[in-house]
Protein backbone atom coordinates (compact mmCIF):
# COMPACT_ATOMS: atom_id res chain seq x y z
CA UNK A 1 0.00 0.00 0.00
CA UNK A 2 3.01 2.39 0.73
CA UNK A 3 4.62 2.03 -2.57
CA UNK A 4 1.10 2.68 -4.07
CA UNK A 5 0.74 5.98 -2.23
CA UNK A 6 3.99 6.85 -3.21
CA UNK A 7 3.85 5.74 -7.22
CA UNK A 8 0.39 8.28 -6.86
CA UNK A 9 2.14 11.44 -4.84
CA UNK A 10 4.37 11.20 -7.29
CA UNK A 11 2.16 11.28 -10.33
CA UNK A 12 -0.20 13.98 -8.81
CA UNK A 13 2.39 15.56 -7.30
CA UNK A 14 0.37 15.92 -4.06
CA UNK A 15 0.84 13.77 -0.64
CA UNK A 16 -2.78 13.06 -0.89
CA UNK A 17 -2.74 11.45 3.09
CA UNK A 18 -1.47 13.20 5.51
CA UNK A 19 -1.13 12.19 9.32
CA UNK A 20 -3.20 13.80 12.14
CA UNK A 21 -2.53 12.10 15.33
CA UNK A 22 -2.94 8.17 14.25
CA UNK A 23 -4.89 8.33 11.53
CA UNK A 24 -3.97 9.30 7.77
CA UNK A 25 -6.63 12.42 6.24
CA UNK A 26 -6.88 13.37 2.78
CA UNK A 27 -5.44 16.21 1.50
CA UNK A 28 -7.66 18.75 -0.46
CA UNK A 29 -6.66 17.63 -3.79
CA UNK A 30 -7.03 14.24 -2.83
CA UNK A 31 -10.62 14.79 -1.84
CA UNK A 32 -11.03 16.40 -5.26
CA UNK A 33 -9.96 13.89 -6.78
CA UNK A 34 -11.62 10.86 -5.10
CA UNK A 35 -15.12 11.70 -7.22
CA UNK A 36 -13.67 11.81 -10.15
CA UNK A 37 -11.37 8.69 -9.57
CA UNK A 38 -14.61 6.70 -8.83
CA UNK A 39 -16.61 7.29 -12.22
CA UNK A 40 -13.25 6.54 -14.11
CA UNK A 41 -13.00 2.94 -11.74
CA UNK A 42 -16.90 2.50 -12.36
CA UNK A 43 -16.77 3.11 -16.17
CA UNK A 44 -13.16 0.97 -16.62
CA UNK A 45 -15.58 -2.07 -15.08
CA UNK A 46 -18.08 -1.39 -17.53
CA UNK A 47 -15.59 -1.59 -20.57
CA UNK A 48 -13.62 -4.82 -19.20
CA UNK A 49 -16.61 -6.29 -18.53
CA UNK A 50 -17.74 -9.52 -20.53
CA UNK A 51 -20.26 -8.44 -22.54
CA UNK A 52 -23.59 -10.85 -22.14
CA UNK A 53 -26.67 -9.03 -24.15
CA UNK A 54 -26.48 -6.49 -26.73
CA UNK A 55 -29.96 -5.08 -28.13
CA UNK A 56 -30.07 -6.14 -32.12
CA UNK A 57 -32.49 -3.24 -32.76
CA UNK A 58 -30.01 -0.60 -31.43
CA UNK A 59 -27.06 -2.19 -33.18
CA UNK A 60 -25.45 -0.53 -36.46
CA UNK A 61 -23.10 -2.47 -38.00
CA UNK A 62 -21.90 -4.26 -41.27
CA UNK A 63 -20.80 -7.93 -41.29
CA UNK A 64 -19.00 -9.74 -44.27
CA UNK A 65 -19.50 -13.30 -44.78
CA UNK A 66 -17.15 -14.80 -47.32
CA UNK A 67 -19.72 -17.94 -48.96
CA UNK A 68 -20.24 -19.55 -51.83
CA UNK A 69 -22.97 -18.52 -54.41
CA UNK A 70 -25.13 -21.32 -53.79
CA UNK A 71 -24.89 -20.21 -49.72
CA UNK A 72 -26.28 -16.60 -50.41
CA UNK A 73 -28.82 -18.06 -53.12
CA UNK A 74 -30.45 -20.83 -50.83
CA UNK A 75 -29.92 -19.33 -47.21
CA UNK A 76 -29.24 -15.66 -48.00
CA UNK A 77 -33.16 -14.64 -48.31
CA UNK A 78 -33.81 -16.11 -45.05
CA UNK A 79 -30.70 -14.49 -43.42
CA UNK A 80 -31.68 -11.14 -44.96
CA UNK A 81 -34.91 -11.23 -43.60
CA UNK A 82 -33.88 -12.00 -40.06
CA UNK A 83 -31.67 -9.47 -39.88
CA UNK A 84 -33.91 -7.33 -41.41
CA UNK A 85 -36.43 -7.80 -38.51
CA UNK A 86 -34.33 -7.68 -35.54
CA UNK A 87 -31.74 -5.16 -36.42
CA UNK A 88 -32.64 -3.21 -39.53
CA UNK A 89 -29.36 -1.01 -39.01
CA UNK A 90 -27.12 -4.00 -39.71
CA UNK A 91 -25.52 -4.66 -43.28
CA UNK A 92 -24.44 -7.72 -44.52
CA UNK A 93 -21.71 -7.65 -47.21
CA UNK A 94 -21.36 -11.08 -49.26
CA UNK A 95 -17.70 -12.01 -50.63
CA UNK A 96 -17.39 -15.07 -52.71
CA UNK A 97 -14.51 -17.74 -51.48
CA UNK A 98 -13.14 -19.26 -54.42
CA UNK A 99 -10.68 -20.64 -52.10
CA UNK A 100 -10.23 -22.09 -48.35
CA UNK A 101 -7.42 -19.07 -47.46
CA UNK A 102 -8.13 -18.10 -44.01
CA UNK A 103 -6.12 -14.88 -44.33
CA UNK A 104 -8.82 -12.77 -44.80
CA UNK A 105 -10.52 -13.75 -41.40
CA UNK A 106 -7.02 -13.87 -39.88
CA UNK A 107 -6.50 -10.52 -40.75
CA UNK A 108 -10.20 -8.90 -40.37
CA UNK A 109 -11.30 -8.66 -43.82
CA UNK A 110 -14.22 -11.28 -42.97
CA UNK A 111 -16.10 -11.54 -40.04
CA UNK A 112 -17.54 -15.03 -40.64
CA UNK A 113 -17.18 -17.68 -43.47
CA UNK A 114 -19.02 -21.00 -44.66
CA UNK A 115 -17.59 -24.18 -46.17
CA UNK A 116 -16.33 -27.48 -45.56
CA UNK A 117 -13.51 -27.94 -42.93
CA UNK A 118 -10.59 -29.58 -44.29
CA UNK A 119 -7.28 -30.73 -43.35
CA UNK A 120 -5.26 -27.57 -43.93
CA UNK A 121 -8.29 -25.48 -42.21
CA UNK A 122 -6.22 -22.99 -40.16
CA UNK A 123 -6.15 -24.66 -36.58
CA UNK A 124 -6.75 -21.42 -34.91
CA UNK A 125 -9.71 -20.36 -35.92
CA UNK A 126 -13.31 -21.45 -34.36
CA UNK A 127 -15.65 -23.64 -35.81
CA UNK A 128 -19.33 -24.65 -35.60
CA UNK A 129 -21.16 -27.22 -38.07
CA UNK A 130 -24.31 -25.85 -39.43
CA UNK A 131 -25.94 -29.04 -41.32
CA UNK A 132 -24.97 -32.18 -43.58
CA UNK A 133 -24.55 -32.69 -47.14
CA UNK A 134 -24.35 -34.87 -50.31
CA UNK A 135 -23.55 -34.65 -53.66
CA UNK A 136 -25.80 -35.31 -56.09
CA UNK A 137 -26.51 -35.33 -60.03
CA UNK A 138 -28.18 -32.47 -62.18
CA UNK A 139 -29.53 -32.05 -65.61
CA UNK A 140 -31.83 -30.31 -67.97
CA UNK A 141 -35.64 -31.20 -67.44
CA UNK A 142 -35.16 -33.26 -71.14
CA UNK A 143 -31.34 -34.60 -71.19
CA UNK A 144 -31.34 -38.83 -72.04
CA UNK A 145 -30.75 -38.89 -67.68
CA UNK A 146 -34.17 -38.32 -66.85
CA UNK A 147 -35.46 -41.61 -68.17
CA UNK A 148 -34.38 -44.77 -67.12
CA UNK A 149 -32.26 -45.74 -64.17
CA UNK A 150 -29.29 -43.94 -63.95
CA UNK A 151 -26.17 -46.92 -63.66
CA UNK A 152 -22.45 -45.84 -63.37
CA UNK A 153 -22.10 -46.65 -67.30
CA UNK A 154 -24.54 -44.25 -68.25
CA UNK A 155 -23.61 -41.22 -65.50
CA UNK A 156 -19.96 -42.15 -66.54
CA UNK A 157 -20.56 -41.89 -70.79
CA UNK A 158 -21.80 -38.48 -70.73
CA UNK A 159 -20.06 -34.97 -70.76
CA UNK A 160 -19.32 -33.20 -67.28
CA UNK A 161 -18.76 -29.85 -66.14
CA UNK A 162 -16.57 -29.70 -62.72
CA UNK A 163 -17.21 -27.53 -59.91
CA UNK A 164 -14.44 -28.28 -58.27
CA UNK A 165 -11.97 -25.90 -56.68
CA UNK A 166 -9.14 -28.56 -58.20
CA UNK A 167 -6.81 -27.65 -60.99
CA UNK A 168 -8.32 -28.75 -64.53
CA UNK A 169 -5.86 -32.16 -64.62
CA UNK A 170 -6.21 -33.07 -60.90
CA UNK A 171 -8.20 -36.43 -59.82
CA UNK A 172 -11.16 -35.56 -57.31
CA UNK A 173 -12.92 -37.77 -54.91
CA UNK A 174 -15.30 -38.51 -57.76
CA UNK A 175 -13.13 -39.34 -60.06
CA UNK A 176 -11.31 -41.60 -57.79
CA UNK A 177 -14.48 -43.92 -57.18
CA UNK A 178 -15.59 -44.41 -61.12
CA UNK A 179 -12.15 -45.66 -61.49
CA UNK A 180 -12.36 -48.09 -58.90
CA UNK A 181 -15.72 -49.55 -61.01
CA UNK A 182 -13.98 -49.18 -63.99
CA UNK A 183 -15.20 -46.06 -65.64
CA UNK A 184 -13.75 -42.52 -66.28
CA UNK A 185 -16.08 -39.66 -66.55
CA UNK A 186 -14.88 -36.77 -69.31
CA UNK A 187 -14.70 -33.51 -67.84
CA UNK A 188 -15.44 -30.78 -70.82
CA UNK A 189 -15.55 -28.18 -68.49
CA UNK A 190 -13.72 -26.71 -65.46
CA UNK A 191 -15.12 -24.12 -62.99
CA UNK A 192 -13.16 -22.47 -60.65
CA UNK A 193 -15.37 -22.70 -57.62
CA UNK A 194 -18.97 -21.78 -58.61
CA UNK A 195 -21.64 -24.55 -58.39
CA UNK A 196 -24.47 -21.59 -59.48
CA UNK A 197 -22.66 -21.54 -62.93
CA UNK A 198 -21.84 -25.34 -63.49
CA UNK A 199 -25.92 -25.59 -62.59
CA UNK A 200 -26.46 -23.01 -65.09
CA UNK A 201 -24.45 -24.45 -67.52
CA UNK A 202 -26.12 -27.75 -67.24
CA UNK A 203 -29.45 -25.92 -67.38
CA UNK A 204 -28.92 -25.04 -71.24
CA UNK A 205 -26.76 -27.65 -72.33
CA UNK A 206 -26.74 -31.90 -71.93
CA UNK A 207 -23.53 -31.39 -69.17
CA UNK A 208 -23.93 -33.06 -66.02
CA UNK A 209 -23.10 -31.40 -63.06
CA UNK A 210 -22.38 -33.13 -59.33
CA UNK A 211 -23.09 -30.60 -57.10
CA UNK A 212 -24.36 -30.23 -52.85
CA UNK A 213 -27.90 -31.45 -52.67
CA UNK A 214 -29.19 -28.81 -50.08
CA UNK A 215 -26.35 -25.96 -50.63
CA UNK A 216 -27.88 -25.55 -54.33
CA UNK A 217 -31.44 -26.38 -53.53
CA UNK A 218 -32.66 -22.67 -54.92
CA UNK A 219 -30.59 -23.13 -58.19
CA UNK A 220 -31.58 -26.52 -58.97
CA UNK A 221 -35.03 -25.54 -59.14
CA UNK A 222 -36.51 -26.79 -62.48
CA UNK A 223 -34.28 -28.74 -63.35
CA UNK A 224 -33.60 -32.62 -62.91
CA UNK A 225 -32.05 -34.21 -59.63
CA UNK A 226 -30.83 -37.66 -59.57
CA UNK A 227 -28.60 -39.67 -57.12
CA UNK A 228 -25.62 -40.48 -58.29
CA UNK A 229 -24.48 -43.84 -58.66
CA UNK A 230 -21.30 -43.45 -57.07
CA UNK A 231 -20.26 -44.24 -53.12
CA UNK A 232 -19.30 -40.81 -51.98
CA UNK A 233 -19.07 -39.37 -48.41
CA UNK A 234 -21.26 -36.72 -46.96
CA UNK A 235 -19.79 -33.72 -46.03
CA UNK A 236 -20.80 -31.08 -43.28
CA UNK A 237 -20.74 -27.17 -43.89
CA UNK A 238 -20.00 -25.10 -40.82
CA UNK A 239 -18.95 -21.56 -40.20
CA UNK A 240 -15.89 -20.18 -39.26
CA UNK A 241 -14.56 -17.36 -37.73
CA UNK A 242 -11.36 -16.05 -35.77
CA UNK A 243 -11.03 -16.31 -32.13
CA UNK A 244 -10.68 -12.17 -31.70
CA UNK A 245 -14.89 -12.35 -32.60
CA UNK A 246 -15.25 -15.43 -30.25
CA UNK A 247 -16.54 -13.22 -27.54
CA UNK A 248 -17.97 -10.51 -29.27
CA UNK A 249 -22.13 -9.93 -28.55
CA UNK A 250 -22.65 -9.02 -31.93
CA UNK A 251 -20.81 -11.51 -33.57
CA UNK A 252 -22.50 -14.00 -31.40
CA UNK A 253 -25.81 -12.84 -32.32
CA UNK A 254 -24.92 -13.26 -35.95
CA UNK A 255 -23.87 -16.68 -35.61
CA UNK A 256 -26.88 -17.16 -34.18
CA UNK A 257 -28.69 -16.16 -36.73
CA UNK A 258 -26.93 -18.02 -39.41
CA UNK A 259 -27.50 -21.15 -37.54
CA UNK A 260 -31.71 -20.63 -37.01
CA UNK A 261 -31.36 -20.20 -40.95
CA UNK A 262 -29.76 -22.95 -41.45
CA UNK A 263 -31.53 -25.23 -39.77
CA UNK A 264 -35.06 -24.45 -41.78
CA UNK A 265 -36.91 -26.80 -43.41
CA UNK A 266 -36.05 -26.31 -46.79
CA UNK A 267 -38.81 -26.44 -49.98
CA UNK A 268 -36.10 -29.07 -51.75
CA UNK A 269 -36.54 -30.36 -54.99
CA UNK A 270 -36.93 -34.04 -55.66
CA UNK A 271 -34.16 -36.26 -56.13
CA UNK A 272 -34.50 -38.88 -58.57
CA UNK A 273 -32.89 -42.41 -57.80
CA UNK A 274 -33.43 -45.31 -55.38
CA UNK A 275 -32.12 -44.14 -52.50
CA UNK A 276 -33.43 -40.84 -52.69
CA UNK A 277 -32.28 -39.96 -48.94
CA UNK A 278 -32.98 -36.12 -48.73
CA UNK A 279 -31.17 -34.38 -45.77
CA UNK A 280 -33.91 -31.30 -44.21
CA UNK A 281 -32.55 -30.62 -41.10
CA UNK A 282 -28.60 -30.18 -39.99
CA UNK A 283 -27.15 -31.94 -37.14
CA UNK A 284 -26.70 -29.41 -34.46
CA UNK A 285 -23.11 -29.09 -33.29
Amino acid sequence: MSRTLARLRETTGDPLLVRAGRRLVPTPRATELRGSVGQLVRDAEALLRPAEHIQPHRLARTFTLRTSEGFVETFGPLLLRRVAADAPRVRLRFMQKLDKDSTSLREGRVDLETGVIATDTSPELRTQALFPDRWIGVVRRSHPLTKGRVTSARYAAGTHVSTSRADGGAIEPLDGALRELGYEREVVAWLAGGFATGIALARSSDLIATVPERHTARLRMGMHSFEIPVPLAAFTISMLWHPRLDADAAHRWLRGCVRDVCETDLDLPPVHGRAANVVKRRARA
